[in-house]
């Protein structure tokens, strides 16, 4: 995501110097309620998978941790033990940005794997344009209603990539202003969506991963499903040109189903303080349950590369060429986005009928 205070110099509060969580100022929104539109899936067709979601879950959990006859892993105890071993005797870095490598490799990565490998099945395509080394800047698109979309391409780009990068996430002011959830996203690895931060990431020859769309994208109705919105004002590519870094599109077809939100509540999001309340065939109907994302299946591709550093340091601050290079990424994700759909099919294969 990239809040409109990007370019502030009180948003980088959170990357003092020998500081490792800051004080942010409130965020703001411009609050609209939306209505239901049509296009959004019948209730009928996943009135079933609430049923059948707990022993999905359950099949998960056991296929992912049996390791023998009596489901006991030793080698998984071990690395647990080591894990406690490590925090108690404080053998563990933190770096500035407040990013934790061993507690995201030994805990975080491990409990995403279990939606990655089973409930959302994710298919990836086109790693070998994400580079071995050096900084890059990963754009997708966003989608979902809560920003799943971001764990998954972080398991993605470590799990399937050769080098197993970490990809740092920008993520919007509203992150870090959520109890316990602030902790943990600044220890696996996002910061705010600052200019400064981002060319401090790349100056580290870092992954940076950027959802241009930002709450326009992930709050938008399942009507418009896979419809890019608007890419900002291009502070992305700013940061591209002035690092040298390439820009590599990525497209992300599974996270539109998984909340589908077919209503806003835009009265309860004022009082709330937050972009959006949303109303999916689930939630708030199933009470926590509906906190459960549907199993829908996942692609994600990585398209080549684009490269910025042929462009002088001041094309930066040309609008020209930031809304032309802003709009080619866009056109690229939005074409792939197509053809992933049409490769994919149904979003929920495991319910549809054998032929």
């Amino acid at each position: 995501m990239w809040p409109g205070s990007a370019g502030s110099g009180t948003a980088r509060h959170g990357r003092a110097s020998g500081a490792l969580h800051g004080t942010y100022l409130p965020g703001r929104w411009r609050m609209t309620d939306g209505e239901p539109g049509e296009g959004h899936p019948d209730t009928r067709d996943v009135a079933g998978m609430a049923d059948v979601a707990s022993d999905r879950f359950d099949e998960a959990q056991l296929s992912e941790t049996r390791s023998d006859e009596t489901g006991f892993d030793e080698a998984r105890l071990d690395q647990a033990l080591s894990f406690l071993a490590r925090r108690l005797s404080g053998d563990f870095t933190v770096d500035p940005f407040g990013f934790d490598e061993d507690l995201t490799e030994s805990v975080l990565l491990p409990a995403l794997r279990m939606l990655y490998r089973h409930w959302f099945r994710v298919e990836v395509r086109g790693m070998e344009n994400v580079p071995s080394d050096g900084g890059a800047l990963i754009v997708a698109n966003h989608a979902g209603t809560f920003p799943l979309d971001s764990l998954m391409l972080q398991v993605a780009v470590h799990d399937e990539h050769p080098a197993a990068r970490h990809l740092r996430t920008l993520a919007a002011t509203l992150v870090f202003q959520l109890p316990v959830v602030s902790d943990v996203a600044r220890k696996n690895g996002s910061t705010l969506a600052c200019n400064e931060d981002v060319a401090e990431l790349l100056s580290r020859d870092e992954l940076v991963g950027v959802w241009p769309e930002g709450f326009k994208g992930i709050g938008k109705p399942f009507a418009e499903r896979y419809q890019l919105q608007r890419f900002g004002r291009g502070g992305f590519v700013s940061a591209a040109i002035r690092s040298g870094a390439p820009i590599v599109p990525c497209s992300i077809v599974g996270a539109e189903e998984t909340y589908p939100m077919v209503g806003n509540l835009g009265f309860l999001a004022r009082l709330l303080r937050l972009p959006y309340a949303p109303i999916t065939p689930t939630f708030p109907w199933l009470g926590p349950l509906g906190l459960v994302p549907l199993p829908s299946k996942w692609m994600i591709e990585f398209g080549e590369p684009l490269a910025t550093d042929q462009y002088e340091v001041g094309a930066a601050e040309d609008p020209m060429v930031v809304f032309e290079l802003t709009d080619n990424v866009r056109d690229v994700i939005q074409q792939t986005l197509h053809g992933l759909l049409e490769k994919r099919g149904s979003a929920f294969p495991q319910f549809s009928r054998s032929e």
